[in-house]
């Protein structure tokens, strides 16, 4: 028994990657507020570091050093409840969009058969 040759769908060829000049074209060109420059950006400026002066006594750097410590945990704590929303946001798009293709091919579907009847 032979098999069945499967009928070869030909692709469209893929289109040239951007030039360096069409690309900082674009990042120019995008506003201020494009998730590109928003996404990763800190909220908060990092202080800038300090020198120890002479005259701060081994418990005031101990108690300075904890509350940048304490700050910087909080800060982390923000930035991981944002990384979780952020995710649950891109699962459910991800739902979302997976819902609309099964409704897309189930409506195409039948319109194809339609016009072949």
């Amino acid at each position: 028994m032979g098999s069945k040759a499967k009928k070869r769908v030909l692709l469209p060829t893929r289109p040239a990657p951007p030039t360096v000049e069409q690309i900082l074209e674009d990042v120019r060109g995008a506003p201020a507020e494009d998730p590109v420059f928003t996404a990763l950006a800190p909220e908060d400026p990092p202080v800038p570091f300090r020198t120890v002066e002479d005259t701060e006594t081994p418990g005031e750097q101990l108690f300075r050093q904890s509350r940048a410590y304490v700050a910087d945990t909080q800060r982390l704590r923000q930035a991981g409840d944002a990384l979780r929303q952020r995710c649950e946001q891109l699962r459910r798009a991800g739902e979302d969009l997976e819902r609309e293709v099964v409704q897309m091919k189930q409506a195409a579907v039948p319109g194809a058969q339609a016009a072949s009847d």
